[in-house]
């Protein structure tokens, strides 16, 4: 697994764990992070805002809405506060599969696995690129009969071509019953973030996997056939928060009728 990590390019998850504060990087993703800092100082904000609107959303899910199994789509390094850590706080018993292919992530899995003993917690190397195989996966551990909270923080971005990425959300809401959710947030040059074309541009010439912006339009495009949750597609600092900046990241939770 080791022999894939490459070290001689920037990659997502790390430059992503450098802007939360974390250890799981290496100089030249904190190179490239501090050249996208440069180019766009609210990076990190982003990064902040996009990681408490994780906690909240989850948190309404679990308490609120009573669902008990989540599904974490391209999960990251892990930090303070992932999903299973705010889910089990609210209950015990939920049940989340993480699902990343990045070998340095997957090398922190035990990190993760670290599930309450009423619940259970599993790891999953996948490509966001095929559902199919992520539903199969999945359901080894989670009951597909029950609802299922869907999360997809800054992954479709990654997903370069809007039609697959529409088609990669169908397929996964298909596969999950009536009450499910999905979670979604995704970068927008919309929102202030007009400034944020430069450095997506050098992003994608220096680091991996490449990344692309979309409208709020886009955005609510992997939303159709869903009933979205108030306040509706918003900045994911002002999800169901009175933020006092808004990030030119989009957030939204919706609901599987």
């Amino acid at each position: 697994m080791t022999s894939r990590i490459r070290t001689d390019i920037a990659h997502n998850a790390r430059v992503w764990n450098y802007w939360l504060g974390g250890k799981d990087n290496y100089p030249v993703d904190r190179a490239v992070g501090d050249r996208i800092t440069g180019m766009y100082p609210s990076i990190g904000e982003v990064a902040r805002a996009d990681r408490a609107f994780l906690g909240r959303a989850v948190s309404h899910l679990a308490g609120e809405v009573g669902i008990r199994q989540f599904l974490d789509i391209g999960t990251g390094l892990p930090t303070a506060d992932n999903t299973h850590e705010v889910a089990q706080r609210v209950a015990p018993d939920s049940r989340i599969v993480y699902v990343d292919n990045d070998p340095i992530v997957l090398t922190h899995a035990r990190a993760l696995l670290t599930s309450a003993p009423q619940g259970a917690t599993e790891y999953i190397d996948a490509d966001a690129h095929d559902p199919r195989r992520i539903v199969r996966a999945a359901g080894q551990l989670l009951d597909l009969d029950r609802p299922v909270a869907v999360m997809m923080l800054g992954i479709l971005n990654f997903v370069l071509d809007t039609e697959e990425a529409r088609s990669i959300v169908r397929t996964l809401m298909a596969a999950v019953p009536s009450g499910s959710h999905l979670v979604l947030t995704h970068p927008t040059l919309e929102l202030g973030g007009e400034g944020n074309a430069e450095a997506m541009e050098f992003w994608n010439a220096n680091a991996t996997p490449p990344i692309t912006a979309r409208s709020r339009e886009e955005v609510a495009s992997f939303l159709d056939g869903l009933e979205i949750l108030e306040p509706g597609i918003v900045s994911c600092a002002s999800w169901r928060f009175a933020a006092a900046t808004e990030v030119a990241q989009f957030g939204a939770v919706a609901r599987k009728p």
